[in-house]
C-alpha cells in the first residue's frame, strides 16, 4: 500500500506535468505562428523593397536586370523570380529548366494578380528545399508589367521552431523539477506529522496505548499530534483502570465460594465461575453459550430459572440436589438483570452450598440423641439398682454385692463416656495444641501392646508386631498413644477368639506408615463412610458389652488430622479390617509457624 506522501506528491506532480505540457502545447504553436508572421512580414517588406528598387531599371536590359536581382538575392539570401503578366519568367536567380516554366498557375502568382499579394510555402524542385514564396505585382511608370516573387527558405523557420520546442521543453522540465522538489519538501513537512499520527493511531487500534507521536510545531498537524497524545494517555489510563477492575472482578468471581451462573434474555448461559465445577461435579465450561435447559439436568433449577424469567422478580430457594452419589443442599438466590431501558437483559443465579451446615445440624441432632441415649442406659441402671437396694435388697448380702458390682460397672462406663466426650470436645476446641517433639513410633506401639496384651490373652488373640526401617517422626507422644490404643483396642474387641492382630511400622521416603490388621468381623462398604462418626457402631451389642463409648474412632480422626496424617480403612465382612495411618516424618511448616506465634 502506497504511503500518504506518495499519494499526495504523485498526483501533484502529474497535475504539474499536465499543466506544463498543455502550456507548452499552446505556447509552441503561438511562437511558431508569431515567428511565421514576422518572417512573412519580412518577406513582404523585402519584396516591396526589391520591387521599389527595380521600378527604375530598364526591363528591356535583360543582362542588367538579371545581374541586379542576382546581387540582391545574394545579399538577402533569397530567391527572386521576375514574371511577366503571362506568367513567363523574365529573370531568375536560379536558372533551371523547371524554373523557366510558366508560373501563371502558381497559387502565390494567382494571389498577387487577384488580390495584390500572394504567398505559399512549397517545396522547390529547383533548389531542392522548402521555400516561403511571396509575390506582388511589379509596376513601371504606373503600369503593372509583371509579377515579382521572392522565395525564402523555411529551414530557418524549422530551426527556430525546433529551438522554441527545445527551450520550452528544457525550461518546463527544469520548472517541473524545481516545482516537484519544493512541493515534495512542503509535502514532507505537512505529511510527516500526519503519517506519524497515522502510525500512532494504528498502534492505538492494536491496543498499544503507550505509543506517542512527536508534536512539533503549533500548526494544525502539531495540534493533531498533541490531541492524539492526550487521547492515547486517556485511553491508557482508562484501559489500565478497566483491566484492574476486570482482573479484580474475575478474581472475585472465580474465587468466591459460591457458584455463579449468568444467563442472558435468550436463555443462553454466558458466564460460570470455577465453583460451579465443584458444585455440579462436571465440566461446566461446556455449558457456555448453550441453552440452560439443554445442559442443566436438575428440574428444580430449571423451574427456578423459568419463574425468574417470567416474573422478573427475585427468588430464593432451598434446593436439595442429587450430585453424583451424594445428596447436597443449596441456598439458591436468583435475580433478574434489568437494563436502563427497563428491559430484561438476563438473570443471575448464586448457589450457596449449605451441605456442610445441614450435615452439622444433623450431626448436632444425632449427637444430642446419641448422648441422651448413651447416658440414659447407665443412669437408668444406676437408678433402678439403687432403688432396688433401698427397697430392701441391701439386706440380702448376695443381692447387695451383685447390685453394687453392676452399679460400679455402670459408673465406670458413665465415667468413660463423660471422659471421652470431654476429650473429644477438648480436641475439637480452638485452643487445642499438640506438644510436638521427636519420637520413635516403635516405642509407643510397644507400650500400647503391653497394655492390651492381657485383654488379647483373655480372648486368645495373638498380637504380632513388625518393624521395617527407622520410625522416628515428629508428633505428640500422648496423643499418638491415644490413637494407637483406640485402633488396637477396637481390633481386639472385634476380633473373635483365636484371631490374629498384626501391627506394622513401615518407613517410606518422607513418611512412616502404621498398619493395624485384624481377622475380625469386618465392616461392610456402606458403613465405611460413617465409621468415624460420633457414637456410630458397626455392632452395637458387641461394642456396648466391650465397654466402648462409640467415640474412639472420632477421637482417632481428629488427632490424626491434627498430626496431618492420612487415615484409610480397608475391610471385608468376615475376613477382617486394615487401618492404615500415614505420618509425615516432619511436621508442616505452617504448623511450626503457628507454634512459634503461640509461644
Amino acid at each position: 500500500m502506497h504511503s500518504y506522501r506518495t499519494r499526495l506528491i504523485f498526483p501533484l506532480a502529474l497535475i504539474i506535468l499536465l499543466v506544463l505540457a498543455s502550456l507548452g502545447a499552446i505556447l509552441g504553436p503561438l511562437f511558431k505562428e508569431f515567428y511565421f508572421e514576422r518572417m512573412t512580414d519580412r518577406v513582404a517588406k523585402e519584396t516591396d523593397a526589391v520591387a521599389f528598387y527595380l521600378e527604375n531599371l530598364d526591363m528591356y536590359s535583360q543582362d542588367i536586370l538579371q545581374g541586379r536581382i542576382v546581387d540582391i538575392a545574394e545579399k538577402l539570401d533569397i530567391r527572386i523570380t521576375l514574371l511577366n503578366l503571362e506568367g513567363e519568367v523574365i529573370a531568375e536567380t536560379h536558372s533551371d529548366p523547371l524554373s523557366m516554366e510558366n508560373h501563371l498557375g502558381r497559387p502565390e502568382v494567382t494571389g498577387a494578380i487577384e488580390s495584390g499579394a500572394g504567398q505559399e510555402i512549397r517545396y522547390s524542385s529547383t533548389i531542392h528545399t522548402e521555400l516561403l514564396y511571396y509575390a506582388v505585382p511589379f509596376s513601371q511608370n504606373g503600369e503593372t508589367i509583371g509579377i515579382l516573387r521572392l522565395g525564402m527558405p523555411v529551414e530557418e523557420l524549422n530551426d527556430v521552431y525546433q529551438d522554441i520546442w527545445t527551450v520550452i521543453f528544457v525550461g518546463f522540465f527544469l520548472a517541473f523539477i524545481i516545482i516537484v522538489v519544493f512541493a515534495t519538501k512542503i509535502a514532507n513537512q505537512l505529511v510527516a506529522p500526519i503519517e506519524e499520527a497515522r502510525k500512532v493511531a494504528n498502534e492505538l487500534a492494536k491496543g498499544n496505548f503507550s505509543a506517542r507521536s512527536f508534536e512539533g510545531s503549533n500548526l494544525e498537524t502539531g495540534q493533531l499530534n498533541q490531541s492524539l497524545n492526550v487521547l492515547a494517555e486517556n485511553l491508557d489510563r482508562i484501559t489500565t483502570t478497566y483491566e484492574v477492575q476486570q482482573e479484580r472482578l474475575e478474581t472475585l468471581i472465580e474465587n468466591m465460594g459460591s457458584g455463579l451462573i449468568l444467563i442472558n434474555a435468550k436463555g443462553d448461559i454466558t458466564l460460570l465461575n470455577r465453583s460451579c465445577k465443584d458444585i455440579f461435579q462436571e465440566d461446566t465450561d461446556k455449558w457456555l453459550n448453550k441453552l440452560y435447559y439443554q445442559v442443566i439436568n436438575h428440574k428444580e433449577i430449571i423451574k427456578l430459572i423459568q419463574e425468574i424469567l417470567l416474573t422478573e422478580n427475585r427468588k430464593r430457594r432451598h434446593l436439595t440436589l442429587p450430585i453424583k452419589l451424594e445428596i447436597r443442599h443449596f441456598d439458591v438466590h436468583g435475580a433478574p438483570i434489568i437494563g436502563n431501558d427497563h428491559q430484561l437483559k438476563g438473570i443471575v443465579l448464586v448457589f450457596h452450598d449449605i451441605t456442610e451446615l445441614k450435615k452439622l445440624e444433623q450431626t448436632r441432632k444425632d449427637f444430642v440423641a446419641n448422648v441422651s441415649h448413651e447416658l440414659k442406659t447407665p443412669v437408668t441402671s444406676l437408678k433402678g439398682f439403687t432403688e432396688t437396694l433401698l427397697g430392701g435388697a441391701m439386706d440380702d448380702e448376695e443381692l447387695r454385692l451383685k447390685f453394687l458390682t453392676i452399679i460400679a460397672k455402670e459408673s465406670e462406663r458413665l465415667e468413660s463416656l463423660i471422659h471421652d466426650l470431654l476429650e473429644l470436645s477438648k480436641i475439637e476446641g480452638e485452643q487445642f495444641q499438640l506438644r510436638w517433639q521427636k519420637l520413635k513410633l516403635e516405642s509407643i506401639v510397644d507400650e500400647v501392646l503391653v497394655m492390651l496384651e492381657e485383654k488379647a490373652l483373655q480372648k486368645n488373640v495373638s498380637l504380632e508386631f513388625e518393624v521395617n526401617g527407622n520410625t522416628t517422626i515428629e508428633g505428640d507422644p500422648y496423643r499418638l498413644k491415644q490413637v494407637i490404643i483406640n485402633i488396637v483396642n477396637n481390633a481386639v474387641s472385634y476380633t473373635p477368639e483365636d484371631g490374629e492382630i498384626t501391627v506394622r511400622l513401615l518407613e517410606e521416603t518422607e513418611t512412616v506408615i502404621l498398619e493395624v490388621e485384624d481377622t475380625g468381623i469386618g465392616i461392610s462398604k456402606k458403613e465405611l463412610p460413617r465409621l468415624f462418626e460420633r457414637f456410630y457402631r458397626v455392632d452395637r451389642a458387641r461394642s456396648r458389652n466391650s465397654g466402648g463409648t462409640g467415640l474412639g474412632l472420632a477421637i482417632v480422626k481428629h488427632l490424626s488430622e491434627a498430626h496431618k496424617a492420612k487415615v484409610t480403612v480397608e475391610s471385608e465382612v468376615g475376613k477382617g479390617t486394615l487401618f492404615r495411618l500415614e505420618f509425615r516424618k516432619e511436621r508442616y511448616e505452617d504448623n511450626k509457624e503457628n507454634e512459634d506465634q503461640i509461644d
